[in-house]
């Protein structure tokens, strides 16, 4: 099969992301699903172990998740225009929807129907980020250490008020540092 031009892959990448933008409501989850969907499955550009560590970064990291998740994946495919064009594409959507409904801000915030459509695209969206998480977790390699933390993480950011950067940090060094006992301990490079 011949690998499309780098043109028509900023093109795609453009219109992949500009689609994830536009039917996305609800956040940085709620897309977790469509990227998932078009940039794993539909378009083979990232893995699902490369979505796992997209997250990771993009959530330990300044901004929006889905710009940084536009920004890694285009830059992997196509370099500096790809990140552009995809970024782009992601943010283009919401930049012309909250355009537009700022023109109209009193007559949407006033609609019945509006409000009751809302409503029921809430529990979608809880629905949509059940499924990312549970795709997602398909692919970590669980076992007692990763249960574990697992179960912390979860703990303190429903009990706590502990940001969820804090926790996303404690975790990376927890990880490093039982990397770095198991191959003291001559482990070699275990999951």
């Amino acid at each position: 099969m011949e690998k499309p031009s780098r043109g028509s892959a900023i093109l795609s990448l453009f219109l992949t992301f500009m689609k994830i933008g536009a039917f996305t409501i609800g956040g940085g989850y709620a897309m977790v699903p469509l990227i998932e969907k078009e940039c794993v499955e539909r378009h083979t550009w990232v893995t699902d172990e490369e979505i796992l560590d997209m997250l990771a970064i993009a959530e330990s990291t300044p901004g929006v998740m889905a710009v940084n998740s536009a920004t890694f994946i285009g830059y992997k495919v196509a370099g500096f225009w790809g990140s552009l064009w995809a970024t782009v594409g992601v943010v283009l959507p919401s930049y012309l929807i909250i355009t537009v409904i700022s023109y109209f801000f009193d007559l949407f915030r006033q609609n019945v129907w509006v409000s009751y459509a809302f409503e029921g695209m809430r529990v979608a969206i809880v629905v949509l980020i059940l499924n990312a998480v549970f795709s997602l977790a398909k692919n970590i390699k669980w076992g007692k250490f990763y249960g574990a933390v697992t179960a912390i993480v979860l703990a303190l950011s429903l009990f706590t008020e502990i940001d969820i950067v804090v926790l996303l940090l404690v975790s990376a060094v927890a990880g490093v540092t039982r990397q770095v006992l198991i191959r003291r301990q001559g482990g070699g490079n275990p999951s």
